[in-house]
């Protein structure tokens, strides 16, 4: 009878009676004591391997841009709003030579955190968008409206965070130098100009809720947003390096300044001031005094130091915005008609009749798009089908007339 085989571990070459357990493979064996060791081993590596791309992420070699080359980044994609585009790239600047500079001396630079202040459709949001496709970081854009007071019916304010994680892939480093746009921030503006006694659970409670992210802090952020997941680990980011941007139309904010200018001064400098005034656009003496009595809390406008405004948009401005940008309204559908082989001429006429209707719904830049879609929906319905297609579509004054009239949009814009 042939002796029994005495099965040994191929890496410590120790018999199988003298370990708990032996598994066996193909060409090989190996005990428990060497698979507690590897995994020992292998946690380590993996965590060497985490630190070491962490540290990778954390260098700042991303490209440092002057205002003017920020400035004409931003020509290319948002039309007019000068004043805008200035601070915007002083702001970006100063922010991102803060973060290079070494901490070597008692002088802390602090954040350029920036509030805009314009009607709907002067391009707010559009600034923030373009900034974030220049600097090539990561880029977030919330609503304010949808948060409230920690305990209540809504989303936490630190799911704000959670958004710009979601955008980098839950690269914590990335993160923490990105920029996140708050929008519709004077929708928590508080009810009266007094502090409240009571919950303010969708104005002030949620600004004072915002103070220790826009300011800088260690932040636990939920990855997988609010209170629906009670058992997810939290994620620590660091705010202190993140921009953030809060835009807001302020609807009503002019008869505020007009009623801080015309109280500023008495007698004969108050009626030479006012005849200085530009009274179509008051936006532009906005303060921060002004959005304190519309409804935001001290202790926020002292985080967004910087405040500017955006311009509304004129005749001019409009139909530069249908034609001139590198993602211009025009060029988009000249795309799109394109790809049925039509090449789309529009007529100067046209453009100024579709600006008019913009003008006229009060809509802005954002108006415009719906303009087009109602133009230009019948014709992209019915060219993909025909079989004989045309060449070259041309829009004319009187095609687009004929289009807006059969919307209707004249009916409700009357009612």
């Amino acid at each position: 009878m042939a002796k029994a085989i005495d099965r040994k571990c191929s890496f410590c070459d120790r018999p199988e009676r003298e370990v708990n357990i032996l598994f066996t493979g193909l060409n090989g064996n190996i005990c428990d004591g060497c698979i507690e060791n590897a995994s020992i081993l292998l946690q380590e590596a993996i965590s060497d391997t985490k630190k070491t791309k962490k540290g990778k992420s954390k260098r700042t070699d991303y490209k440092l841009y002057k205002p003017k080359e920020v400035k004409a980044f931003l020509d290319q994609y948002v039309i007019g709003q000068d004043a805008a585009k200035k601070v915007l790239s002083v702001a970006i600047y100063n922010h991102y030579k803060r973060m290079l500079m070494p901490s070597l001396d008692e002088v802390e630079i602090e954040k350029s955190n920036i509030i805009m202040v314009g009607e709907t459709g002067t391009g707010k949001t559009l600034l923030a968008k373009s900034i974030a496709r220049l600097l090539q970081v990561p880029f977030a854009i919330v609503d304010a409206t949808v948060f409230t007071q920690a305990g209540y019916v809504g989303e936490d304010v630190e799911s704000i965070l959670s958004r710009l994680l979601q955008a980098c892939d839950f690269d914590v480093a990335a993160a923490e130098r990105g920029i996140i746009f708050i929008d519709e921030i004077d929708k928590i503006g508080r009810k009266s100009d007094n502090p409240s006694i009571t919950r303010d659970v969708s104005g002030e409670g949620v600004q004072q809720a915002m103070l220790k992210l826009l300011e800088g802090s260690d932040v636990l952020v939920p990855p997988q947003g609010g209170r629906k997941h009670p058992e997810q680990q939290m994620i620590k980011v660091n705010t202190q390096n993140i921009l953030f941007i809060c835009g807001g139309a302020f609807e009503g904010v002019d008869k505020m300044i007009s009623r801080r200018i015309q109280t500023a001064a008495i007698g004969y400098n108050a009626i030479k001031s006012s005849k200085e005034l530009d009274r179509a656009n008051l936006l532009q003496y906005v303060n921060s005094q002004d959005l304190r009595t519309f409804g935001l809390i001290p202790e926020l406008l002292g985080r967004l130091p910087i405040i500017t405004y955006l311009n509304p948009l004129d005749k001019e401005a409009l139909k530069r915005i249908l034609t001139e940008p590198k993602n211009a309204l025009i060029k988009q559908y000249t795309k799109l008609f394109e790809f049925e082989g039509i090449k789309l001429e529009v007529e100067e006429a046209a453009l100024d009749y579709m600006v008019e209707k913009a003008i006229q719904y009060k809509l802005g830049g954002r108006g415009l798009r719906a303009i087009c879609e109602m133009i230009l929906t019948d014709a992209m319905f019915d060219i993909p089908s025909q079989e004989i297609k045309q060449s070259v579509f041309v829009l004319t004054q009187e095609y687009a007339k004929q289009m807006i009239d059969h919307a209707k949009l004249d009916l409700f814009h009357a009612a």
